[in-house]
């Protein structure tokens, strides 16, 4: 019995000296102290182990990014003139392509080239821009190539949407485009290619029904989320 008095005394105490310090407002222990304290760098922080104190360092100078691959035809105006005329669509003309091709120009193109291509998207009749040229204009001429490089590298008050889209995606664009630009110059539309099943991107090759083709001038943009 005396035995199991001191326990129990002993047990209180140890309890009560536990207690005696506990405040509500801030927790007394830290069963975790790596829940609190990151063992890492804070991204973007400032360390004096890195040069000029900059956590986010530049890649190594001639190394790419995952996923990225370059792009031969440079930002300039030869580059783009050499892209207009050479680059033309590895996507077969398709039904589903189409759809997909769609889809994505009402999300990243319409709202300034319009519905219909004709330069009057949502955000031309609320004039925060002017300026936007018809798909048929006939001094810009375009075709698939210059369509994609221009997507690709942006062109004036247009920026770049290599990181919001995949070289499938913009493929997939160029070809609304297109038929846009047939619609709006009053060409019959084009057919659908049939033969073709099934198609995907490879790194710089389209497997069409097995059989590989180079694809000239493709490229995934600069984004670390891009899966072909």
């Amino acid at each position: 019995m005396k035995s199991l008095f001191y326990k129990s005394i002993v047990l209180l105490l140890v309890a009560f000296s536990t207690s005696a310090c506990f405040n509500k407002t801030s927790p007394n222990y830290q069963y975790f102290p790596d829940m609190y304290f990151p063992v890492s760098y804070e991204a973007y922080g400032e360390y004096d182990v890195f040069v000029n104190q900059q956590e986010a360092r530049l890649p190594v100078e001639g190394t790419i990014p995952r996923g990225w691959k370059p792009y031969e035809f440079e930002n300039s105006v030869e580059g783009y003139q050499m892209a207009k005329a050479q680059l033309t669509n590895p996507l077969p003309y398709t039904e589903e392509n189409l759809a997909n091709g769609q889809q994505l120009y009402v999300i990243y193109c319409s709202v300034c080239h319009g519905e219909k291509g004709d330069g009057k998207g949502i955000l031309v009749d609320r004039e925060k821009i002017l300026g936007v040229p018809r798909y048929d204009d006939i001094g810009r001429a375009i075709t698939e190539g210059s369509i994609y490089h221009v997507m690709y590298n942006g062109l004036n008050t247009m920026g770049s949407y290599a990181v919001q889209t995949s070289i499938k995606e913009r493929w997939q664009i160029d070809h609304y485009v297109m038929k846009l630009k047939g619609a709006l110059e009053g060409k019959p539309e084009r057919e659908f290619a049939t033969e073709t099943v099934n198609e995907t991107i490879e790194g710089s090759k389209v497997k069409v029904e097995g059989k590989e083709e180079l694809i000239p001038a493709v490229s995934a943009g600069p984004s670390s989320n891009v899966q072909e």
